[in-house]
C-alpha cells in the first residue's frame, strides 16, 4: 500500500524522472537485456523511490517501446522480435536517407565540424574496442545528420524512434565497427561535400547493411510466448468485456 506522503509536483516528477532515466540507460546499453522481468519492489528499492514514481516511469518506457507491460506478468524488457527489427528498418532506410540528402543541401561549417568530432569519437573508441563507447558514438552520429537536415518535421518523427535505435547500436555491438565507422567516413565526405544524392544512397544503404545482423538477432532473443500485440488485443478484450459487465450493472 503506498504511503499518505507521496511526493506531488515537481518532487513526483524529479523522481519519475530518475527512475525513467536510469532504466532507459540501462535498457538501451543491454545491462537489462531484452525479455528480463522489471520486479517493481526490487526497482523501487534499488532507485529509492516509490512505487508511484517508479511506475509513472515504465508507462513512459513502454511508450517508447523499450518497456512491455503484461496483464498478471508485470513488466519486462521488450523482446525484440524480428517484426520490429523489420518495422524500424522500413522506416530507417527511408528516413534516414532523406535525412542525409537535407543534411548535405543544409548542413552549416559548425554543424559539419559537429558532426566530424562525433566521426572522431567513433574512431578513437573503435581503435580501442570500446564497444559501448562505439555504439553510443554512432547511434549520436546518425542523431546529429538528423539535426543537420533542419526540418522540424522529420526530427519530430524521428524523435520517438531514437531510444530504439540507440538500443539497436549496444545490441549489435558485435558487427564490424572499422567497417561501420569507414561507412560513416564516406557519408560524411558525402554532406561535407554537399553531394544530396550521394549522401542519400550511401545512408540507404548504411541502413540496410544492418539489416541481416540486426534480424537474426532478433530471432535468438525472440519470445514467441510474449506476443505484444497478442497482449494489446487482450487489454482490448478486457476493457470491451468491463464496459459491458458496468452497462448491465446500470440497467
Amino acid at each position: 500500500m503506498e504511503s499518505a506522503a507521496q511526493p506531488s509536483g515537481p518532487g513526483r516528477r524529479s523522481l519519475r524522472d530518475h527512475a525513467y532515466e536510469t532504466l532507459r540507460r540501462r535498457i538501451i546499453e543491454v545491462e537489462l537485456r531484452p525479455g528480463e522481468r522489471l520486479v517493481e519492489r526490487d526497482l523501487a528499492t534499488e532507485l529509492r523511490v516509490s512505487r508511484i514514481p517508479l511506475r509513472e516511469a515504465l508507462r513512459l518506457l513502454a511508450a517508447e517501446g523499450l518497456v512491455l507491460l503484461v496483464p498478471h506478468r508485470g513488466a519486462l524488457v521488450a523482446p525484440f522480435t524480428p517484426s520490429d527489427v523489420r518495422d524500424l528498418f522500413d522506416v530507417r532506410e527511408s528516413l534516414e536517407s532523406l535525412a542525409a540528402r537535407l543534411a548535405a543541401e543544409r548542413a552549416d561549417e559548425e554543424g559539419l565540424r559537429r558532426l566530424a568530432a562525433r566521426l572522431d569519437a567513433a574512431r578513437t573508441a573503435t581503435r580501442e574496442h570500446d564497444r559501448p563507447t562505439i555504439a553510443a558514438a554512432n547511434a549520436a552520429f546518425h542523431t546529429d545528420i538528423v539535426d543537420l537536415a533542419a526540418n522540424a518535421l522529420l526530427s519530430g518523427v524521428m524523435r520517438p524512434l531514437e531510444a530504439r535505435m540507440h538500443w539497436l547500436f549496444h545490441l549489435t555491438a558485435q558487427r564490424d565497427p572499422a567497417q561501420q565507422c569507414a561507412e560513416h567516413e564516406r557519408l560524411y565526405e558525402a554532406i561535407a561535400a554537399r553531394d544530396g544524392d550521394r549522401a542519400a544512397r550511401l545512408a540507404h544503404e548504411h541502413v540496410a547493411d544492418g539489416r541481416p545482423a540486426s534480424l537474426a538477432l532478433a530471432a535468438r532473443w525472440s519470445m514467441p510466448d510474449i506476443d505484444p500485440e497478442a497482449i494489446a488485443a487482450r487489454r482490448r478484450r478486457g476493457r470491451a468485456e468491463a464496459g459491458k459487465r458496468g452497462a448491465a450493472g446500470d440497467a
